[in-house]
């Protein structure tokens, strides 16, 4: 209990000093909300204009208008999380092993994958949970549907899924910077990698399409990221339906497993690390 006690400490500092950096440069800071303010809405503009032209996302899929608001609110949600908390991190990952930055994170007494997941947490990408959290609320209130009590439950919990299977995806790429010396493409793949998840998983279909979707659901569990927790919300749980609860099952493991391998992908990194100074 102690020891979760000091990391808790130790992270409400992080997250106090990185608040302190950015309000130095407030100019700075205002420009990067703004951006991500204006990346969200230029994606919500894309969908409505899309909407105009048809009433679904894919013929008999049931991701109709609101839906898929709802969708995309679940979306913002999750990687505003992951970039306020992670990405900034794992993105200078690659710099700290190049420059030596890593060798003094290495002699603190605290857990090394710890302390580079959470040293900086980037404010100006939370701005988008809060347009995620309001295009959520209109979107409910536009489907006239009141989620019950497991439902409400059960969305923070795959919410919290989403965001440690990005995670710990963008942490095990990241720390093959260990092996590759730099890496600067970081961001560029995972722009790729999660790209897919624009869009319900119910529109790869067809010869082409269902060998995509198997791969990024069971192998890189990337579609579930987004699609179990809409679904959740929007569909209620029926136990006697195997497709309603097979695949939330299925994510609790695979988030699981995705963590394994990135603390074990992490701690085989440290431990062929040498220091830039030998």
């Amino acid at each position: 209990m102690t020891a979760f006690l000091s990391y808790l400490r130790v992270l409400a500092t992080f997250a106090r000093n990185s608040f302190v950096r950015d309000m130095t440069f407030r100019g700075n800071f205002l420009i990067e909300a703004v951006t991500s303010l204006g990346w969200a809405s230029m994606n919500l503009a894309f969908y409505v204009l899309i909407f105009r032209y048809t009433p679904m996302i894919g013929a008999g899929t049931g991701w109709g208008r609101y839906e898929f608001f709802l969708f995309f609110a679940t979306g913002l949600l999750i990687s505003s999380l992951v970039q306020t908390f992670f990405m900034t991190n794992a993105d200078e990952l690659s710099d700290l092993i190049r420059l030596g930055g890593l060798d003094f994170i290495l002699l603190k007494p605290m857990d090394t994958q710890f302390l580079v997941s959470l040293k900086r947490i980037d404010w100006s990408s939370l701005p988008n949970f809060a347009v995620g959290a309001a295009l959520l609320a209109y979107a409910l209130v536009e489907l006239h549907y009141a989620p019950g009590p497991t439902e409400i439950l059960l969305y923070p919990l795959y919410l919290a899924c989403g965001v440690v299977i990005y995670y710990s995806l963008m942490m095990t790429m990241a720390a093959a910077t260990v092996w590759m010396g730099r890496n600067l493409t970081l961001l560029d793949f995972w722009f790729y990698l999660t790209n897919f998840n624009r869009f319900p998983m119910e529109i790869y279909g067809g010869p082409y399409g269902l060998p995509l979707r198997w791969l990024l659901t069971f192998i890189i569990p990337v579609l579930v990221v987004v699609n179990v927790p809409a679904e959740i919300l929007l569909r209620p749980l029926r136990p006697e339906m195997p497709r309603d609860w097979l695949l939330p099952a299925f994510t609790l493991l695979a988030t699981a497993a995705s963590l394994a391998l990135s603390r074990w992908t992490f701690q085989r990194a440290i431990a062929s690390y040498r220091s830039a100074s030998s």
